[in-house]
């Protein structure tokens, strides 16, 4: 059968747009869909913006800190509408990138909504970028599902009250105050977010420890620096009920403590975009949450149907949405030979104040492996020994006893996003200990501790837990 296309991509998010740019590359012929946002989540709604809006809640704190140089700035009045515009002008650039780098690659675009209408076919109609769209009929060999995750919002009395982060970065003015709900990613974030600007934060996590899945002296670090910032923690509490009074509104948890707040803020978790896929008209299996269900190749129960990103059932981040869908188009169009990636060492950070990064096993994951050295370093920075600031920078490696490999590090503090991306490739690597000590630091840096850590803090033995 003669198709359309040799690859059909829905969705033209992070991963999307890979694996569009990458299989037009090795000369197939390529189309893709998106109905939103060109470029998807991350650059529209998530880490682009969420990262620019971190940077400006930094300002205060540098003006705060200079006065231990013996600068006199002071931190002025932050204009809420500015940064949102700003922000806005930089999304539409990098749209427009988005778009010019598919079309440069050959890639057919299509702007709408794209559905099943059986395991080869795609219907394109309107959607929210062209909501005049024709409704258009193509056929192609091969699918990709890419069209990433949604915020989830539970179902509690009041929550039509509610935001999720979508909405949090187009408000019209800053709130001042802010009850933030969920201990993840987005929640520790948008609450430095909002604190650093000036709003009084309340964050409430169901957990007694923020960050669920990274390594447990960090969260406790994170935990105290949280405090630290003046934000108030509700730990091992739920939201139960919204109420909504004369344009601000009360939030009662579930000990029966009410926060009084003017924006409720949930980043509870996020659910796979399938909706509109029509995934039953092509026999495509979901878990029951929703996700599509994929093998170690990507593909789906369905021979030539694809699935990346968030909509599946794997790591869901931005830069492994991305190897997947390069991985994906060089396994099927480049003639056998993919690019390998190393997705169980995926770097990770936290966009707080101090950040947070992570390489690796955690202490608790590596110790069910085998026993551990564990070697942690607590100390105040070198800026902050004279702005005045109580901050502690935390750095942990976790080493295999028997063979003395770094299997994990972690670290809250200044630049840690950057110097994990180094340690990733150096864990990646299989580097020892020893290769670790071997190593000259440079003087005088926080990223020097990371190879003069001489004395092991612990020994983990090995655990079934």
């Amino acid at each position: 059968m003669t198709y359309d296309f040799d690859l059909f991509v829905i969705g033209a998010g992070s991963g999307g747009v890979r694996c569009a740019r990458i299989a037009a590359a090795h000369g197939a012929r390529v189309a893709v869909a998106e109905n939103r946002h060109w470029g998807g989540t991350c650059v529209n709604l998530g880490c682009v913006p969420k990262k620019l809006m971190v940077q400006a809640a930094e300002y205060g704190d540098l003006a705060r800190d200079s006065h231990g140089f013996g600068w006199d700035f002071a931190p002025g009045h932050h204009d809420w509408a500015a940064l949102i515009a700003a922000k806005d002008h930089e999304i539409a650039r990098l749209n427009g990138i988005y778009v010019s780098m598919l079309e440069k690659s050959g890639v057919t675009l299509f702007t709408g909504t794209a559905r099943f209408e059986d395991a080869h076919t795609i219907v394109v109609g309107p959607g929210e970028l062209a909501p005049e769209a024709p409704v258009r009929r193509v056929t192609a060999a091969r699918i990709v599902i890419a069209t990433g995750s949604r915020p989830d919002l539970p179902e509690i009395p009041g929550i039509e009250h509610a935001i999720s982060s979508d909405q949090a970065f187009h408000l019209e003015t800053r709130p001042k105050r802010v009850c933030m709900i969920g201990g993840g990613y987005i929640g520790v974030e948008f609450a430095g977010i909002f604190q650093g600007l000036g709003s009084e934060v309340d964050l409430v996590y169901r957990k007694h420890l923020p960050l669920r899945g990274f390594d447990h002296d960090l969260r406790t670090s994170l935990h105290e620096a949280i405090a630290g910032r003046g934000i108030r923690q509700h730990a091992g509490r739920s939201p139960v009920a919204i109420r909504a009074h004369g344009g601000h509104y009360t939030v009662t948890l579930d000990d029966g403590a009410k926060i009084e707040t003017d924006c409720v803020f949930f980043a509870t978790g996020r659910n796979p975009n399938v909706g509109a896929l029509g995934l039953n008209h092509a026999g495509v299996s979901v878990t029951a949450g929703g996700r599509i269900v994929v093998d170690a190749v990507s593909e789906t129960n369905v021979p030539g149907i694809f699935a990346i990103g968030d909509v599946t059932n794997r790591m869901n981040l931005t830069p492994v949405a991305i190897a997947e869908g390069h991985s994906l188009a060089d396994r099927l169009f480049g003639h056998g030979h993919p690019r390998e990636w190393s997705l169980e060492t995926t770097p990770k950070a936290v966009f707080f104040s101090p950040p947070l990064a992570s390489v690796g096993l955690t202490e608790g994951e590596a110790a069910r492996e085998g026993t551990v050295d564990i070697y942690l370093a607590r100390f105040t920075p070198m800026r902050h020994t004279l702005s005045g600031r109580t901050r502690k920078t935390v750095m942990k490696l976790v080493v295999d006893q028997a063979s003395q490999k770094i299997v994990g590090a972690h670290m809250l503090g200044d630049d840690a996003p950057e110097m994990m991306q180094g340690l990733a490739i150096a864990v990646t690597a299989g580097l020892t200990k020893q290769d670790f000590d071997r190593t000259v630091g440079i003087h005088p840096t926080s990223a020097e501790e990371f190879v003069t850590m001489r004395t092991r803090t612990r020994v983990t033995e090995r655990s079934s837990d």
